[in-house]
């Protein structure tokens, strides 16, 4: 039942925030928008803590860096996108470009400057990303990426694409590892909610200033090494 009540209550924030930041759009600036856009992510928080009895501990807050960072993030659930946001640093988030059609929803994500991209378009989808990302980082804002693309099952880890560190290498920002294990909660594609506490576990910040091209094969098996193995020690014990 309080999935269903979490579902029903979610999709009215969706529709309440979505609206009211699209209608600001002509009128509110980008920052402002952009708060509202995190105020959604603490809604979502506090409902799934009251209707599905679910909430997280962070570990490692003392570990974010001052300044942009590239925000590369484990995907196992749908908690991360509508919810992580709110317990980090002011980011924008690099996301399937189909989903800025979706009324409502998808003008809010165009109204914040969020990062799509067409995966089908291969390196074209790379390069717009790393442009977009650049810009954004330039602009002292962060970028979270999901870099395994889609939501893998706990225990069974995703292909690590390439890009969000090909994107910090470029713009010479360090790159935040963060673990968790909401799909031990909250699994991909299945409707109820496990009631207890999602771990999240942030890494020490990896710098990416002053390397070399050659150095992007080595800097991004490290991070997926990192997070793996964060995600590892949350998921052993409970």
């Amino acid at each position: 039942m309080g999935s269903g009540i979490f579902f029903l209550l979610f999709v009215a924030g969706i529709v309440v925030y979505g609206l009211g930041i699209s209608a600001g759009w002509p009128v509110l600036s980008l920052e402002r928008r952009r708060a509202m856009a995190r105020s959604w992510f603490g809604y979502n928080r506090r409902i799934l803590a009251v209707t599905c009895d679910l909430r997280e501990e962070v570990e490692g807050l003392e570990r974010i860096p001052d300044g942009p960072m590239v925000i590369l993030c484990k995907h196992q659930s749908t908690w991360e996108t509508v919810v992580l946001q709110v317990l980090l640093p002011p980011s924008v988030v690099v996301l399937k470009e189909s989903l800025l059609w979706i009324p409502v929803f998808g003008w809010a994500l165009r109204a914040t400057g969020q990062i799509g991209i067409d995966r089908g378009k291969g390196v074209e989808a790379l390069h717009r990303m790393r442009e977009q990302g650049v810009r954004q980082l330039g602009q002292g804002v962060s970028v979270l990426i999901f870099p395994e693309g889609t939501r893998s099952a706990p225990g069974q880890p995703g292909r690590y694409n390439p890009g969000g560190v090909a994107l910090a290498m470029e713009a010479g920002a360090p790159i935040l590892p963060v673990a968790h294990n909401a799909g031990s909660f909250w699994p991909r594609r299945v409707f109820l909610k496990k009631p207890g506490v999602i771990r999240v576990r942030i890494g020490e910040p990896i710098p990416t200033a002053g390397l070399a091209r050659s150095e992007r094969k080595r800097l991004q098996a490290l991070v997926e090494q990192t997070i793996e193995g964060m995600v590892r020690e949350l998921e052993s014990v409970g």
